[in-house]
């Protein structure tokens, strides 16, 4: 299904200067492995400063319940230019608040000083009257509260006006760069079992500690960044967590809660652990290569059984006996051949953790450890890691509570979406629970979205993604290029658009298919919520069949949440709180984050000056929500 198929659909209303999306009634066709180019996929251009796009635009939704319906359905209006119903959960003083601080956020100096700007007002004007003028300005706009009671009316407001909550709980440690960097490096460093042979450290330079990016946060604007202090304190961690599950619970129906892995336990496991991973995946690529089927898609890529076996053998892995042992006892290898599935299925030794940080020598064949093994401190480290998540999982079970697993940097990321994996086969057997998240900037997006979305047909269990652009593309360009691998991240603004259009598009095919995906479209992108739209009406997809969410921020583009919530569509905001003081790291990423949006577009204050005007000759501007 071409992008470029769907613009032209869009006819203009010229007596209401917007964009009406009308729909054919061509239907989505899918297959488990669908490998269609689909590079010729089009979308208006952006301007990559800024992700809010100047276009007007009004879908019609056909509403359809839980069953398709026919023709002539009753059809839902979502219209992005209709600031009456954008804005009717905001008082006038809130617009006027959101005016002045998107207006501060297009001031270089501004943004660059914050925090020393907050460090000065502070000792001016004192704690109390600091907290008035935050609450007054970013801590108002962006932070609903200082603790989950205050947060309450908040919450129910938006939800009566159609919009759920992702609690977050923002507080923050307010690091030196020198402090992150010798936290991150002593969590990543590994202490020799005394007495073990050292033997040759095998891991490759993306997978070991840089101290130049020990701060993780360089370059980072719009994630939250976990270091490693000890194992209490990711006890804490997990805690905060709990909570915000359980309060989520209360803030709306089949609520979502999001968690980030680098805060469950020592970030040592993961990077190892992504390591093996790809590792093994470029191994089973060479072995592909061998067979003479390298160029092919990933999932085209079958390797017969019998010729696998002998190229293991012959490449000194282990003895041809040994090597049949691999792919017996869980149907691997029953049709003759081996995919990356069953492949992937071969690392799955939950016993003894360290056994796992073993790959194989591309150059020769041998598998080598690599480094030598964990301390028996090390390894409970790692256990206890799978087991805060489990509990994690456990207790949004039993809230009726989602989980998504925030995306983090690539040379954590694979082993972030394996063990997500895992708990996703335990968890989504009967509903989608956990949520993995794809970053849509790397070039690999697709292939991971394509690759465990066939994992799932297999197995019969729920798929369930986030799909975001990324956060760390800056810091990830820099240090590919100052280390020496390959750049992860799509060349362009354009190819991430291109990509993210793809990696939901196949999503929304498998729903259609079978109604057994789900997927949070968390952009603030009008063009993608557009197409999102769009899409759901080419397969008759109804809003009320929670298939399809949307997601955006606090205090951003509220334009875009609100219509969506009041005409029936499952759409959340990321609701930040904690106390004023210590979610001051979180208040400095947004002014940072809003800077490219504001220089980028009027979009959105455009908006505002249009409902205050509106306002003003109608005679409300003493307006207030009524809920």
């Amino acid at each position: 299904m071409s992008h470029a198929r769907a613009v032209p659909a869009l006819a203009r209303v010229s007596s209401r200067k917007r964009t009406r999306v009308t729909f054919a009634t061509k239907r989505f066709r899918s297959s488990g492995a669908s490998t269609r180019a689909k590079e010729k996929n089009e979308v208006p251009a952006v301007d990559p400063a800024c992700t809010l796009v100047e276009r007007r635009c009004e879908v019609d939704l056909i509403s359809t319940g839980s069953s398709r319906a026919a023709d002539g359905a009753k059809k839902v209006c979502v219209d992005f230019d209709n600031t009456r119903e954008a804005y009717k959960s905001k008082t006038t003083l809130e617009l006027l608040r959101s005016l002045l601080v998107f207006k501060l956020c297009t001031f270089d100096f501004v943004v660059d000083k914050n925090k020393e700007l907050m460090d000065l007002s502070k000792r001016l004007f004192g704690q109390r009257v600091f907290e008035k003028l935050m609450k007054m300005t970013f801590y108002g706009q962006f932070v609903a509260g200082g603790d989950q009671d205050s947060i309450k009316p908040l919450i129910e407001k938006n939800q009566a006006f159609g919009v759920g909550s992702v609690l977050d709980y923002s507080v923050e440690e307010d690091l030196t760069q020198e402090e992150a960097e010798k936290k991150e490096m002593d969590s990543l460093t590994v202490r020799r079992v005394i007495g073990c042979r050292t033997g040759v450290d095998h891991r490759e330079k993306k997978y070991k500690a840089h101290r130049q990016f020990g701060d993780r946060r360089g370059g980072v604007i719009s994630a939250r960044t976990y270091f490693y202090a000890d194992e209490a304190k990711c006890d804490q961690h997990m805690e905060t967590f709990v909570k915000c599950i359980k309060a989520s619970a209360g803030s709306s129906v089949d609520g979502f809660s999001a968690i980030k892995m680098t805060a469950l336990g020592r970030p040592q496991f993961l990077l190892q652990f992504s390591e093996v991973l790809v590792k093994w995946r470029h191994f089973f690529s060479l072995l592909a290569a061998q067979q003479g089927k390298d160029g092919m898609a990933v999932l085209d890529q079958k390797l017969e059984l019998e010729q696998l076996q002998e190229n293991l053998a012959s490449l000194g892995v282990g003895a041809k006996q040994d090597i049949e042992n691999w792919f017996t006892g869980e149907k691997l290898g029953s049709s003759g051949t081996i995919d990356l599935l069953d492949w992937n299925s071969l690392i799955n030794d939950r016993t003894r953790i360290s056994h796992l940080l073993v790959v194989p020598n591309v150059e020769t064949g041998h598998l080598e450890p690599l480094l030598s093994r964990f301390t028996e401190e090390e390894e409970h480290q790692m256990k206890r890691m799978l087991q805060r998540m489990d509990i994690l999982a456990k207790h949004a079970v039993e809230s009726g509570v989602r989980l998504m697993v925030d995306a983090e940097q690539t040379y954590f990321q694979p082993a972030i979406s394996r063990l997500t994996l895992e708990m996703q086969r335990i968890f989504n057997t009967h509903k989608p629970i956990i949520f993995n998240t794809y970053q849509c900037y790397l070039k690999e997006a697709y292939d991971n979205v394509m690759v465990d979305m066939e994992l799932s047909q297999r197995e019969g269990w729920y798929f369930g993604a986030k799909l975001v652009r990324g956060a760390y593309m800056h810091q990830e360009r820099q240090r590919a290029a100052e280390i020496g691998y390959d750049d992860p991240i799509n060349p362009d603004y354009e190819a991430t658009n291109r990509m993210y259009h793809r990696c939901l598009e196949y999503v929304l095919e498998e729903i259609d298919r079978n109604r057994k995906a789900n997927v949070m479209v968390a952009s603030h992108n009008e063009n993608t919520v557009t197409f999102t739209l769009q899409k759901m009406n080419e397969i008759r997809l109804s809003p009320r069949e929670n298939k399809v969410y949307f997601g955006q921020l606090l205090g951003m583009c509220d334009q875009i949440s609100f219509p969506l919530g009041q005409a029936g569509f499952p759409v959340y905001k990321y609701v930040p709180y904690g106390p004023v003081n210590e979610v001051i790291p979180y208040l400095s990423r947004r002014a940072q984050e809003n800077r490219g949006f504001m220089k980028g577009s009027q979009r959105e204050r455009s908006l505002l000056w249009k409902e205050l005007k509106r306002r003003l000759f109608s005679g409300q501007l003493l307006y207030k929500p009524i809920y």
